[in-house]
């Protein structure tokens, strides 16, 4: 492709948006060509650099998604779950790369991605910053280097208007261990304590999500055992890390072949 892949960012007016509309304008390696924000909201019509309280950028914000996916070679989302899901829809039809950065997504839903991935890329994962999917690795390793006697617990951060919890972070991390360990995640996460619980159940995987403040985001994988512990840690001091990793995405995603993909393959882990 000669040109400058064509880029729209889904849910303007939210702070990823901002950020990830910033990164595209910023960017020599891809253009802005629209940017969608839901039926109703204040920023539709408007110029989007004027919404965002800057200068023109000659980019108007749309409510009719599929017009704009129409421009698209890519569309970057980080939305809502069922935003997403009927996104992933147009995308299909647009044959546009998906870059799904969409946290709180149910199993069921994350099934039906399944047929629009069959006409086009979809590249989702619950974080897209190369420190985390390095930390994803190193956490399979390390669950597999390690039996039973050491617990296992993913503590995670994050500002206080995040709304899903664990994070999509967090459970990508859970999903590490628990494949490192070769057990289904789904039976043996521990999500939730209070009150009188008993004894930490040996093989679980423990769950914490602190809320406050305004942290990016912080993710600790724990390793306990009687007289030592093991703690991975990342730290995210500026969102435009996964802004920069979905536009990354969204890129490497030009000549592949249609199906499901995550950050571990955009960056060759």
């Amino acid at each position: 492709m000669t040109e400058k892949p064509g880029i729209v960012i889904t849910g303007a007016s939210g702070r990823m948006g901002q950020m990830l509309i910033r990164t595209v304008l910023e960017s020599d390696k891809a253009r802005l060509v629209a940017v969608v924000e839901r039926e109703g909201h204040d920023w539709v019509g408007q110029d989007v650099g004027v919404a965002m309280g800057g200068a023109a950028q000659g980019v108007v914000v749309t409510d009719d998604a599929l017009e704009a996916f129409s421009k698209a070679q890519a569309v970057i989302d980080f939305t809502a779950p069922e935003a997403t899901l009927a996104f992933s829809k147009l995308a299909a039809q647009a044959r546009a790369v998906h870059v799904i950065g969409t946290t709180g997504m149910t199993e069921a839903q994350i099934a039906q991605l399944e047929p629009a991935a069959r006409q086009a890329v979809i590249v989702r994962a619950g974080n897209m910053s190369l420190g985390v999917n390095l930390l994803v690795q190193l956490t399979k390793k390390v669950a597999a280097a390690l039996d039973e006697d050491f617990d296992i617990e993913v503590i995670e951060a994050h500002h206080h208007h995040k709304v899903d919890a664990p994070s999509g972070t967090a459970l990508m991390l859970g999903e590490a261990a628990a494949e490192g360990r070769g057990v289904d995640l789904s039976e043996v996460a521990e999500r939730g304590r209070d009150g009188i619980t008993g004894a930490r159940r040996k093989g679980d995987i423990g769950f914490t999500a602190i809320r406050g403040g305004d942290i990016v985001g912080e993710h600790d994988v724990l390793f306990a055992a009687a007289g030592e512990r093991v703690v991975l840690r990342h730290m995210a001091t500026d969102r435009a890390i996964f802004a920069r990793g979905a536009l990354k995405a969204a890129l490497w995603g030009q000549d592949k072949a249609p199906g499901e993909y995550d950050m571990v393959d955009v960056l060759g882990l």
